[in-house]
């Protein structure tokens, strides 16, 4: 059985990173909000920018990178999560729970109140990852228009008496 791991980068993590946000993209490029060759083109330091604005998972197999997640505060007491991926390998081992935990368990800590991330119409393993993990789609969005790109958004809203002060 695998050994499924996941931890913090930090802004040194860069080329890493880069390594997995390129093979997510190469993997699936239209479930991301971003192109091969933009991330491609990318400097390392807006690498590390990136890293610093934000909370970055990575998941990793047997010691191998396997999975993504970032988590990016968005305003006070909210957040927004990003690029979940888990290469295609490793997907149904639970590296997808593994890395949700892991940011939202980030977002739990720090008094995150709602958390929002995005979803392609259509990609209904994600959309149930994420109920699992207590997101709900928002009622008010709209997927038809052109500035949806054919997504919807998800709400995870924690009661105020789950919240860490």
């Amino acid at each position: 059985m695998p050994s499924l791991t996941v931890r913090t980068l930090d802004p040194d993590d860069w080329r890493l990173c880069r390594a997995v946000r390129i093979a997510a993209l190469t993997d699936a490029p239209e479930a991301f909000g971003s192109t091969l060759s933009r991330e491609e083109s990318l400097s390392e330091e807006r690498w590390r920018l990136r890293l610093a604005g934000r909370n970055q998972f990575l998941a990793e197999e047997d010691g191998a990178p396997c999975g993504l997640v970032g988590v990016v505060p968005v305003g006070p007491r909210a957040a927004e999560l990003v690029s979940l991926w888990v290469r295609p390998a490793t997907r149904g081992t639970g590296a997808g729970d593994l890395l949700m935990r892991a940011a939202l368990g980030w977002a739990d800590e720090y008094g995150v109140a709602k958390v929002r991330l995005r979803v392609k119409e259509g990609n209904g393993a994600a959309e149930r990852l994420y109920t699992r993990h207590g997101f709900r789609r928002e009622v008010s969005d709209r997927t038809d228009g052109p500035e949806a790109g054919g997504e919807f958004t998800m709400v995870r809203v924690r009661p105020a008496a789950d919240r860490v002060r």
